[in-house]
């Protein structure tokens, strides 16, 4: 907590009969910025922890991506019970599986990011998530084994989203603290930009597999080619990381090379990873952040993750007809996602943010009222509408969430509040909107349950503060040029008196 201003602390009375001594004790409290207190960022750096964050994070997705994408063939492979919808919940409760344990795998790695750093856990989870991808491609089906061929798909898919719970906060974390203050919406939307590649790689692959292979073909040993692929960018991934430095922020707590005086003040000078202190300390940033979490991940995953299953099985198209449409979609929203990072940069994040929410909470409804309209164009419309209100807070919420937590414990409360909403309400989205198209009959679901989520993120947009162009809490300014560094400085300076 903020040091009290001595003006409201004191009577005012005794300020007046002792300006002199009031003002030495603010200038203790909020001393100046002296120019070794400012980061100077490197841009050639600054660029290659983007690029290995973000296709990282590509890396994880695509893992996911695949699984699915293959989600309707996984349950005629794994789960065999004669019935479809049978089948679909079965493998869609596997896929949410591995959303339930994200929370433990926040908890474990957040806390320890923010002890031993940020670079050495993002390429752990680099490791666990390609081993488990891999292994999910060497299980045996449901026919060779019995039922120990979904008790492995379980187990690999938990290993999945232990590792995933340690990723997104990380790589968040990672590119916020290496990104200039007024540039950080343009630098944080490529670790969305990757999400976006893994999703397409994913999509892709899958697609490629459906048209030139048949059922049985891929339900045989077609379905395994994507898990497989896995392992090789695993390592690639790994490599790009463990070539990285730790980020200024990072080693400003840690007493490295990004050294800061005393006159930062409001620096933490501290690496403890703390999760009683997490809930206890910082309870209510990490409510606004679940909120903001969960109405974007609701709306991430119906679009980017169920659609082509909600295409497929509920309104009767094919697979390909489905996973290419969307495709088309994500590579128009990967086009277009670093300039809604910019736009953020300059105008705000709650704009873009607020943007998102309402699109989603206006638009659901006729799009997917388009969507059920049979034809290439209307299903392109309606789901391109849906995209470019998702794209709003792809675009943003990688720089937003950061900024919610001070330095010393922001890897560890974002990955908490990021995969405990995440687990929550997003990996959770398939299972519940095919559950409910079940229950009610409705094929309208999908946008019922995006508009009550994108009402709850209005709520959460309006309650949080605006962050753009500014410090991340608890470090010291980061500019990229001297010149940058030296007008902040000179700012302090006190107005000559005439």
């Amino acid at each position: 907590m903020a040091a009290p201003d001595p003006h409201q602390a004191a009577d005012p009375q005794a300020v007046k009969r002792h300006p002199t001594l009031f003002r030495a004790v603010r200038k203790r409290r909020n001393p100046k910025l002296r120019r070794t207190d400012i980061t100077v960022t490197d841009d050639a750096a600054v660029k290659r922890a983007v690029k290995a964050a973000s296709l990282g994070n590509a890396m994880e997705w695509f893992d996911f991506g695949i699984y699915s994408y293959l989600a309707v063939t996984i349950g005629h492979v794994f789960f065999p019970s004669g019935n479809d919808t049978t089948q679909l919940l079965s493998s869609f409760a596997t896929f949410a599986v591995a959303f339930l344990v994200r929370p433990l795998g926040g908890m474990f790695f957040g806390p320890m990011g923010d002890k031993v750093g940020r670079k050495k856990v993002l390429a752990l989870t680099m490791i666990l998530m390609a081993v488990g991808t891999f292994a999910i491609g060497l299980i045996p089906s449901h026919e060779t084994i019995g039922v120990w061929a979904a008790v492995l798909l379980i187990f690999f898919r938990m290993l999945q989203g232990f590792s995933t719970g340690g990723e997104y906060g990380g790589a968040s974390t990672f590119i916020a603290e290496y990104a200039p203050d007024k540039r950080r919406g343009f630098f944080g939307s490529f670790l969305e930009f990757g999400t976006l590649a893994g999703y397409v790689g994913a999509a892709g692959l899958v697609t490629a597999l459906y048209a030139l292979l048949n059922d049985a073909q891929m339900e045989a040993w077609g379905w395994r080619i994507p898990f497989l692929v896995a392992g090789p960018l695993g390592l690639v991934g790994l490599y790009l990381r463990l070539r990285l430095d730790e980020t200024p922020a990072f080693q400003k707590l840690e007493g490295g090379t990004a050294h800061a005086s005393e006159a930062a003040d409001g620096v933490e000078s501290t690496a403890k990873g703390d999760l009683a202190k997490i809930f206890r300390q910082y309870w209510p940033t990490l409510i606004l952040c679940i909120c903001l979490v969960g109405a974007y991940n609701i709306t991430d995953y119906m679009l980017l993750s169920y659609m082509p299953t909600y295409l497929s099985d509920e309104l009767g198209y094919s697979e390909t007809h489905g996973l290419l449409i969307l495709l088309a979609v994500m590579v128009f929203l990967m086009a277009i996602i670093s300039q809604v990072g910019k736009l953020s940069d300059r105008f705000g994040r709650k704009p873009l943010l607020m943007t998102g929410m309402l699109g989603f909470l206006f638009l659901s409804l006729p799009a997917f009222l388009l969507i059920r309209i049979d034809g290439i164009l209307p299903i392109t419309v309606g789901m391109l509408m849906l995209g470019l209100s998702l794209v709003c807070m792809l675009g943003t919420m990688s720089a937003a969430l950061p900024a919610l937590f001070p330095t010393n414990v922001r890897y560890g409360s974002l990955s908490v509040g990021y995969n405990l909403s995440a687990s929550i309400f997003g990996g959770t989205t398939p299972l519940v909107i095919t559950a409910l198209i079940s229950w009610t009959g409705s094929n309208l679901m999908p946008a019922y349950y995006a508009m009550a989520a994108a009402l709850i993120g209005v709520i959460a947009v309006a309650c949080m503060k605006e962050t753009a162009q500014q410090p991340l809490i608890g470090s010291p300014p980061s500019v990229e040029t001297d010149e940058e560094a030296a007008e902040l400085v000179q700012a302090q300076a006190p107005e000559p008196k005439f």
